[in-house]
C-alpha cells in the first residue's frame, strides 16, 4: 500500500484539478465553464489523433546482455531516427513515445548519462530522435518506469546499485522501490535539462519516492511546457490518462467501450498492432489484423480518444514486414478520410452529434463532428449491415440537408422522420470504414434548449457536461424534469457519465462493470402530485446518448424518470448501484427531411 501523499502534493493536485475542470461541482452549485481553459502544453495532444508507441531496448530480440554490444548492433544495423518519424507520419501520428527505459527491456537509457545505475548509450539516440521529429513537426515523449522488479529477469543484474551509491554518496539499493525511485527521479531531471525539445513523460504508474519528493510539481515549475501522461491511473496532476490494451469487446475493435474516463479528460488508448506477442520485438514477424487496427483507430477518434499504436521495432529500428505493410496501407488509407478523423470531436457526447454505436441489422459505427463547422458531421460505418443497402441512425434532432460519400463525393438519397435518419442505396461498402459526410441545419430541432427545462438536480439540464448528478449508490433513483408549463414531450435523450465500461470485465486485477441505467419507468404529471406511468423498459448499456421514446401526442408539465436497477453486478462493488448522469434532454418533436 502506498504512503499518503504530502500536503503540498495534495494541494497542488486540488488546484490543478479545479483549473482544468476535472472535478464536477455539486448539483446545487452554478454550472462551471462549459469550455475549460486548458494549459497550453496540452494543445498538441488535444489536437492529435494518434501517436506511435515504441518499446525498444537492450532486450529487443536478439537479447543483448550489455549496453555496449546492444549499441553497436543498433548503429551497425543502420538505425536512423528519420525512419521512425517517417513511419509515424504514415498513421498521421503527432507524437512518438519512446519506451526504452523499460523494466523488461534492460532499463536502457538511449542517451549519454552522467548518472550510473543502468544501461546508458554513448550515442545520443534520444537527442537524434527529438531533432529528427522536430524537423517534421512531431513531438517526442519519453517513457519512464517506476518498477525495479525485473532487474534480473534475464539472469543478469541490470541495475548497478554500487555505482549509483558511489555517485550519490550514500547506500542505495536500486532493486527496491525506494531506491529505484531515487535513481529514476534523478533521470527525470537529467533529461529535462538536457533536452529542451523533449515534449513530455509517459509514466508507467507511480513511485512513492516521486510523490514524496514532489517530482511532478517540480516538473511543472521547471518545464511547464512538458506534458505528463500516466498509465491506467486517473491522477489529476497528469495531463492525460492512458488506458492499456483492451480485449473482450464486441465488436472487438470497440476499445472505448472498455474505457472509464469521461470527456473532456485527455484520454489515450494504447494497444499492440501485432495480433500476438509482447509489446517489443521478440524475433518473430507477428501477424497484423488490418481491419481490427484500422477500426480501433476509427473507434478512438469517434470517442475523442487518442490512439497510441504500438509497433515493435527490431534492433536496427526497422519494423517487421507485416507491420511495415500495415503502415504502408495506412499511408494511403487515411488521407481521403482525414477530415473526418482530425479536427473533430467524438459525436453523441458533450460536443453534440448523432447517436453512435449499434445501428440497424448488425451495423455498428461512430459519429465525428467538425470542431470548426458544427453543421458538418461524419458517419463512420465500421461494421456494415448484415443485409440490405441502408443504414439507420438516430438523428438526435439534427435536420439533414445533404449526405455524400466522403471518398467519392457521391450523393446519397436519405429519409428522415420519427427521429431516425435512413441513408439509402449504399452498395459500395468500404471493407473497414464507410464514411458519409453529412451537412445539417445549423440549429437542432425538436429539443427544448438549455434553460427551458428545470430539474430536481440542476446539473441534469444545465447544458454543462463537467457537472453531473451522482446517486451516491442509492437506488431507486428518481429524477424530475419541469417543463415550466404543459408542453409536448416526445422523448428523453440521456447522456450518462462515461466513467465505467459498458460491460462486466476484469483487467489487471481490477473488476469493472457498467454503471448505467438498466430498468426504468417514466411517469408524467401536470401538478407534480398525481403521476401516471407512461413508459417502462430496459435501457441498453452503451456509450453516447441514449433515447427513451414517449407515447405519441403526450403533453405534460412534469416528467419523472425512475431508475430501480443499473447494469453493475453486486460482485463489483465499485460500480454496483452507482449512477451518474451528465445531461437529460427533453424532445418535443423530430426534424423531417428528404434528399
Amino acid at each position: 500500500m502506498r504512503p499518503a501523499r504530502s500536503t503540498v502534493h495534495l494541494l497542488w493536485v486540488a488546484v490543478l484539478a479545479l483549473l482544468c475542470g476535472l472535478f464536477a461541482a455539486p448539483a446545487s452549485q452554478a454550472a462551471a465553464a462549459r469550455h475549460p481553459a486548458y494549459p497550453p502544453r496540452q494543445t498538441m495532444l488535444r489536437n492529435a489523433t494518434a501517436g506511435m508507441f515504441l518499446h525498444w531496448g537492450m532486450f529487443t530480440a536478439p537479447k543483448h546482455l550489455d549496453c555496449a554490444s546492444w549499441e553497436k548492433d543498433v548503429t551497425d544495423g543502420g538505425w536512423n531516427p528519420d525512419y521512425w518519424v517517417d513511419e509515424a507520419r504514415k498513421i498521421r501520428a503527432s507524437y512518438i513515445v519512446l519506451a526504452t527505459f523499460h523494466s523488461r527491456l534492460g532499463y536502457a537509457r538511449p542517451w549519454p548519462s552522467a548518472i550510473p545505475g543502468s544501461c546508458s548509450t554513448k550515442r545520443d539516440i534520444l537527442g537524434e530522435l527529438i531533432g529528427a521529429a522536430a524537423k517534421k513537426g512531431l513531438k517526442v515523449i519519453l517513457y519512464m518506469t517506476d518498477d525495479p522488479k525485473w532487474h534480473n529477469e534475464q539472469g543478469i543484474e541490470t541495475l548497478d546499485s554500487a555505482a549509483y551509491s558511489a555517485y550519490k554518496g550514500h547506500d542505495v539499493d536500486l532493486t527496491t522501490r525506494e531506491g529505484f525511485g531515487e535513481f529514476s527521479y534523478d533521470n527525470f531531471f537529467e533529461v529535462m535539462k538536457k533536452y529542451p525539445k523533449l515534449s513530455g513523460f509517459w509514466i508507467d504508474n507511480d513511485n512513492e519516492y516521486w510523490e514524496q519528493h514532489q517530482l511532478y510539481e517540480q516538473i511543472r515549475q521547471l518545464r511547464p511546457d512538458m506534458t505528463l501522461s500516466n498509465n491506467n491511473e486517473d491522477t489529476p496532476i497528469m495531463d492525460m490518462v492512458s488506458h492499456e490494451q483492451k480485449v473482450g469487446m464486441s465488436p472487438p475493435y470497440d476499445q472505448p467501450s472498455a474505457i472509464w474516463t469521461p470527456m473532456p479528460r485527455l484520454t489515450e488508448s494504447c494497444y499492440k498492432v501485432p495480433d500476438t506477442g509482447s509489446w517489443w520485438y521478440d524475433g518473430q514477424d507477428r501477424p497484423v489484423s488490418t481491419g481490427l487496427n484500422v477500426d480501433r483507430y476509427i473507434a478512438n477518434a469517434g470517442n475523442s480518444i487518442l490512439s497510441l499504436a504500438d509497433f515493435t521495432a527490431m534492433v536496427n529500428g526497422r519494423f517487421p514486414p507485416q507491420q511495415e505493410k500495415f503502415l504502408d496501407l495506412m499511408k494511403d488509407y487515411l488521407p481521403p478520410i482525414w477530415q473526418s478523423l482530425h479536427g473533430v470531436y467524438g459525436g453523441g457526447f458533450m460536443y453534440g452529434g448523432m447517436q453512435p454505436g449499434s445501428w440497424n441489422d448488425g451495423s455498428y459505427g461512430y459519429i465525428t463532428v467538425s470542431r470548426t463547422d458544427r453543421t458538418t458531421q461524419y458517419i463512420h460505418v465500421t461494421t456494415k449491415p448484415a443485409s440490405g443497402d441502408q443504414v439507420r441512425i438516430r438523428d438526435n434532432g439534427y435536420r439533414i440537408e445533404r449526405i455524400t460519400d466522403l471518398r467519392t463525393g457521391k450523393r446519397f438519397h436519405f429519409d428522415q422522420q420519427g427521429g431516425t435518419l435512413t441513408i439509402k442505396g449504399v452498395t459500395d461498402w468500404d471493407p473497414y470504414d464507410t464514411v458519409f459526410k453529412v451537412r445539417t441545419a445549423p440549429v437542432r430541432e425538436g429539443v427544448y434548449p438549455t434553460g427551458v427545462v428545470k430539474a430536481s438536480e440542476p446539473a441534469l439540464t444545465d447544458g454543462d457536461f463537467t457537472t453531473y448528478s451522482d446517486n451516491k449508490g442509492v437506488l431507486p433513483a428518481s429524477y424530475t424534469l419541469d417543463l415550466g408549463r404543459v408542453r409536448r414531450a416526445s422523448f428523453l435523450g440521456v447522456n450518462q457519465r462515461e466513467w465505467s465500461p459498458t460491460y462486466n470485465r476484469e483487467t489487471f486485477g481490477r473488476k469493472e462493470d457498467s454503471a448505467r441505467i438498466k430498468d426504468y419507468t417514466v411517469s408524467v404529471s401536470d401538478d407534480a402530485a398525481t403521476w401516471s406511468e407512461v413508459k417502462a423498459g430496459v435501457l441498453e448499456s452503451a456509450r453516447g446518448i441514449r433515447f427513451i421514446d414517449l407515447p405519441a401526442g403526450l403533453r405534460t408539465r412534469y416528467i419523472r424518470l425512475d431508475v430501480p436497477t443499473t447494469w453493475g453486478a453486486p460482485t463489483v462493488p465499485a460500480f454496483y448501484q452507482q449512477l451518474r448522469i451528465d445531461e437529460i434532454q427533453v424532445g418535443y418533436g423530430h426534424p423531417t427531411s428528404h434528399g
